[in-house]
């Protein structure tokens, strides 16, 4: 499995010749080096309806007739919009052709042009032999240790932006949590506001048995 960062909460993940996209704010993004036309992937994962994070999934899914995926509200306002959508909620699992998603929750908000579009989320991916979980925007919650237990997670994609997410202090505490084996931060550094070293939270995280890791935008990893 290789993920790649495209900046803010954006990743692309590539297994087993399937690749999808989460979170693909691209066009207005500073820290994104690619364009909406410079994707080709097979399904794209929407976490809430924000527009730095539903972003060009419409039009990525136009132009790939690729699956949106997310919560029933949010995919059904892309699906108006022309998408194509496969409507999930929170708790529930589906298997895809390119592996298996599971929506878990997420202590945020989701909002579009027309308004509140359902509940927030996160996401546990597994592609092939691999399980990555995508925390969404979110503050720190107990029940990250469910998902921790549940899910033997190779790496935790965490916000560590403050302000509307979680901040670096209590990302670490949800790697504490989850126990994966690798934790990626995201979504800061994009705007003023959600300026943060990413250093202090990999810093943070010595003397656990998991291994911190930035990546820069286009950026990527091998797992």
């Amino acid at each position: 499995m290789k993920i790649t960062y495209h900046g803010h909460a954006c990743f692309l993940i590539d297994a087993d010749r399937h690749k999808i996209i989460i979170d693909p704010f691209l066009r207005g993004n500073p820290l994104s080096k690619i364009k909406p036309s410079d994707v080709k992937i097979d399904a794209i994962l929407v976490s809430h309806g924000h527009a730095d994070h539903l972003g060009d999934a419409v039009e990525i899914s136009k132009n790939n007739k690729a699956t949106i995926i997310g919560t029933f509200e949010l995919v059904n306002y892309c699906i108006e919009k022309g998408a194509v959508g496969h409507a999930m909620h929170i708790g529930g699992s589906y298997n895809f052709p390119f592996g298996r998603i599971k929506l878990a929750i997420a202590h945020h908000g989701s909002t579009t042009d027309t308004g509140a579009t359902g509940n927030p989320c996160g996401f546990v991916i597994t592609m092939g032999s691999k399980t990555i979980y995508h925390a969404g925007d979110t503050g720190l919650f107990s029940d990250m240790k469910l998902i921790g237990e549940i899910n033997r997670i190779d790496a935790a994609l965490l916000p560590i932006g403050d302000n509307f997410t979680m901040g670096i202090e209590d990302a670490i505490k949800a790697v504490e949590f989850l126990r994966p084996k690798i934790a990626i931060p995201m979504h800061y550094n994009t705007f003023d506001i959600i300026k943060q070293d990413p250093k202090l939270f990999v810093g943070g995280l010595k003397g656990s048995l998991t291994k911190g890791i930035i990546l820069g935008a286009g950026e990527d990893l091998e797992l």
